[in-house]
């Protein structure tokens, strides 16, 4: 694959924990105005515009990707964004707990992407493609990284392991105890480069959205340009690319609304009818092959048999929607019925408890979490993941380095 450096823009470095910002799609407008609120370097008035417009204002008005625009531009102005004065790579580390995971920031090729060096594992949905894909035109820019992963190479590590050897550029902590680390390569990037040619492939971990949007984006500019080249900055994306060893899922895990008719003692026999099922005490799987069942009050544990199958068949989430959630409660089609909820594993599980007992949802499930390796078996495969499958934490920053389309 190809990476390349690129000339960032950045904050100031005393400004860097009031710009980075959560990323615009894990946080509703009224989230975002609260964590933006009082702070206007943050930047959420960039990736989530339309915190400061009237509630009246559709998200996808017109008005929204002009304030965009101009709270982009805003940050230029009052000098809380610098621009870098020569092509660089970057390292990215974050530390949430006692996970560490660093990555390296640099430029991708759309062409990697069009051709499936870049690989994907999910179905992005149009109207986001087109929100991020004006977005991402009008500011000119790629605000928000793409979180890719590779299969770990030990030249690369040792490379990694040196830099970080090295005062940082940034280093603070969040208000969620996150801790951000940025570190810029001064040594040669060529060697670099040439690293990530041996890179075979990479995947789409988290930011299927923002990697079709740069895609589009590169489109409309090259349609736009009668003396393309190739060489154009608006055919690459900023990403950031960690090693898959380094890498934390959490599970996704499910609520559902209503038991499709039945009483919870009938529902009940028939989850009994298809897996293995008792009582436990913990809401949380053993193990792959198991999820876990908060119904009525108390956990339960529905564990099967391992079976062959296609990569995609296999997984727990899988199972759990062809065996229950479709022919027993109905659930479909989970990307469109709105019976069901999908709570991210970083709210943990007294989030289930909380929903069932207050009578919002009828029952949930706490899955197990899908390994990097199963999503990097299926993208192999050209294989598509069921909805809500992976839950990465902790969550890349925006506004820590931005790379421009010109």
């Amino acid at each position: 694959m190809k990476i390349k450096p690129f000339c960032a823009l950045r904050p100031v470095p005393e400004k860097v924990s009031s710009v980075a910002s959560v990323p615009y799609d894990v946080v509703d407008t009224r989230e975002a105005r609260v964590l933006a609120e009082g702070n206007p370097d943050s930047f959420l008035h960039v990736s989530r515009p339309e915190i400061d417009l009237p509630d009246t204002v559709d998200i996808y008005d017109d008005r929204v990707y002009d304030q965009g625009v101009a709270a982009f531009q805003d940050l230029q102005d009052r000098g809380v964004l610098i621009r870098e004065t020569a092509p660089r790579l970057y390292l990215y580390r974050q530390v949430m707990g006692d996970h560490s995971q660093t990555g390296i920031v640099a430029c991708c090729a759309t062409e990697d992407y069009a051709n499936n060096v870049i690989r994907r594992h999910e179905k992005t949905r149009r109207d986001k493609e087109d929100d991020r894909t004006r977005h991402c035109l009008g500011l000119n820019a790629n605000t928000g990284p793409v979180f890719l992963t590779y299969r770990d190479r030990a030249v690369i590590d040792a490379k990694v392991a040196a830099v970080q050897a090295t005062a940082p550029l940034y280093d603070f902590t969040a208000a969620d105890g996150v801790r951000h680390t940025v570190w810029m390569v001064t040594d040669d990037v060529q060697d670099w480069v040439a690293d990530f040619d041996q890179v075979p492939f990479a995947y789409v971990a988290d930011g299927h959205h923002r990697a079709a949007a740069a895609f589009r984006s590169s489109l409309a500019r090259k349609a736009e340009n009668p003396a393309h080249t190739g060489g154009e900055e608006y055919n690459w994306f900023l990403a950031v690319l960690f090693p898959e060893t380094q890498l934390r899922i959490l599970p996704y895990n499910r609520c559902v609304a209503d038991l499709n008719g039945m009483t919870p003692e009938a529902y009940l026999a028939k989850v009994r009818a298809i897996f293995t099922t008792e009582a436990v005490d913990s809401p949380d799987p053993e193990g792959p092959r198991e999820v876990r069942m908060y119904l009525a009050g108390k956990w339960y544990s529905l564990k099967w048999d391992a079976f062959e199958s296609d990569p995609v068949g296999r997984l727990d989430v899988s199972v759990l929607q062809d065996r229950l959630l479709a022919p027993v409660l109905g659930i479909e089609d989970p990307r469109t019925d709105t019976r069901i909820s999908f709570i991210g594993g970083i709210r943990g599980t007294g989030e289930l408890v909380k929903r069932v007992d207050s009578g919002r949802d009828q029952v949930a499930f706490a899955m197990y979490p899908v390994t990097v390796s199963q999503m990097i078996d299926i993208a192999d495969a050209g294989q598509i993941m069921p909805p809500k499958s992976t839950w990465f934490e902790p969550k890349l920053r925006s506004g820590l380095l931005i790379h421009t389309l010109d």
